[in-house]
C-alpha cells in the first residue's frame, strides 16, 4: 500500500463498481476498499513468487498485458509507472493512462540503473532495455488522453512519448498528520523513503555524519544494511515502521531530509501537513509542491556540501508552521477526486459528441 495503491484506492471510489487488473496481487497487503472490487491477475500471477518477485517477470510483462481480454468495458483507466498502459483497449473503449512516470528503468534512471546492478543484469539489460523502449513508445498509441501526477512527468512524457498530458496531483492524505506545540519539538531531523539508490538516503547519512547533527531514518529497503553501517553515532536507523511511529516523528522532527528526485514525493506533503519544514534537492515533484523560503528550501546539487549548506540556511530562517498545513492542505484526497472525477465526465463527453 504505497503511493500507486492509494491513488487506485481513490479511483476506486469514484469507480466502485470498476474491476481491478494487475499482474500480481497479495490479498494479505492490499486494504479492505481494494478487496472489495473483483481483481483479476495476468498469467504472471501464476508464475512462482510473483507477488513478492513479480519485478523479476518484466520482459513478460507486455505480452500478459495484451493478453486481458478488455472487450466488455467502455472505459479504461491504466495507472502505472511500468508498462501498464500496453494494454490492448478494444474500440471504442476510452483509454485513460495515469502516468506516475514513463518506466524510470529504461527511460531517465536507466544509466543509475545499469551501474547499480549486478554482472548478469548489466549483461541483458541493454536489450531488454531496447526491445522495452520500442513496445513502451509504441503503445502509447493506445492511449487517448494522459494524465501525469506532476509537471515533471508531464515533461518526461513528452519528451519519451512526444505526447501532452494534463496534470492532477496525486492524492495525499493529509488529515491524518497534525503539528504538535513547539514545546513537543525534538532535535533530529528526519529522513522517510524506500532504501533505494536512486533516493539518496546514503548522502543524507554521510552530510549528518559530517555535521554531527541527529537524523532518523525510516524505511526499508535494499540499502538498509549498508547505511546501517555508514551511519554515525548520531544518526539512527529505525527500519521499517508503523504509521503511529512515522506521524510521531513526522510531528517532532526539526525538519525532513529529502534527497532524491522523486516523479511527486508524497513524503514532502505529508511533513509540511505534520507542520514541519522540508530540505529537498531542487529537482522532480519536490519543486511542485515545496515552497521555497516559505515551507521549505532547496539544494541545487546531491553532494553533502549542498545538503549540509541547505540545512544551516533552513536553521538560520524564519519558519511558520500554518504555512507548510496550508501548502499540503492543496494536495489532498478530495482535490485529486474531484479532479479527476471532472476531467473523466469532459474526456468521456467529448468521446460521445465526436460519435454522435
Amino acid at each position: 500500500m504505497r503511493g500507486g495503491e492509494k491513488v487506485l484506492e481513490a479511483l476506486c471510489d469514484i469507480f466502485p463498481e470498476a474491476d481491478i487488473f494487475t499482474h500480481a496481487c497479495d490479498l494479505s497487503a492490499i486494504s479492505q476498499k481494494l478487496k472489495r472490487h473483483r481483481i483479476q491477475t495476468t498469467f504472471i500471477g501464476r508464475l512462482p513468487y510473483a507477488s513478492k518477485m513479480y519485478k523479476r517477470y518484466l520482459p513478460l510483462m507486455p505480452m500478459a498485458l495484451e493478453q486481458l481480454d478488455l472487450s466488455s468495458y467502455d472505459l479504461v483507466i491504466s495507472s502505472e509507472s511500468g508498462p501498464a498502459k500496453g494494454i490492448i483497449p478494444t474500440s471504442p473503449a476510452l483509454h485513460l493512462c495515469y502516468c506516475h512516470s514513463p518506466m524510470r528503468y529504461i527511460w531517465n534512471m536507466y544509466n543509475r540503473y545499469y551501474d547499480s546492478s549486478g554482472a548478469f543484469t548489466r549483461l541483458m539489460m541493454p536489450p531488454m532495455a531496447h526491445y522495452l523502449r520500442t513496445w513502451d513508445v509504441a503503445t502509447a498509441n493506445r492511449v487517448d488522453d494522459f494524465i501525469a501526477n506532476s509537471s515533471t512527468v508531464a515533461q518526461r512524457i513528452r519528451s519519451y512519448y512526444r505526447r501532452d498530458a494534463a496534470v492532477i496531483h496525486p492524492p495525499v492524505d493529509t488529515i491524518a498528520f497534525q503539528p504538535v506545540p513547539a514545546a513537543d519539538l525534538q532535535d533530529h531531523y528526519l529522513m522517510v523513503g524506500e532504501l533505494v539508490s536512486y533516493k539518496r538516503p546514503d548522502l543524507a547519512v554521510e552530510a549528518f555524519n559530517q555535521m554531527k547533527a541527529k537524523l532518523v531514518v525510516i524505511g526499508g529497503g535494499e540499502m538498509l544494511d549498508q547505511l546501517k553501517r555508514l551511519a554515525g553515532p548520531t544518526v539512527t536507523i529505525l527500519g521499517a515502521q508503523p504509521f503511529d511511529v512515522l506521524k510521531y516523528h513526522y510531528a517532532r522532527c526539526r525538519g525532513l531530509i529529502f534527497p532524491g528526485e522523486e516523479d511527486f514525493g508524497i513524503v514532502p506533503v505529508e511533513a509540511m501537513a505534520s507542520g514541519r519544514p522540508v530540505i529537498a534537492f531542487g529537482r522532480g515533484g519536490a519543486t511542485e509542491t515545496v515552497v521555497n523560503n516559505m515551507t521549505g528550501t532547496f539544494f541545487q546539487s546531491q553532494t553533502c556540501e549542498a545538503l549540509i549548506d541547505a540545512v544551516e540556511r533552513m536553521e538560520g530562517q524564519d519558519f511558520n508552521p500554518a504555512d507548510a498545513v496550508s501548502r499540503a492542505a492543496e494536495f489532498r484526497r478530495d482535490v485529486f477526486v474531484d479532479r479527476f472525477r471532472n476531467y473523466v465526465a469532459q474526456a468521456t463527453g467529448l468521446r460521445l459528441a465526436a460519435s454522435a
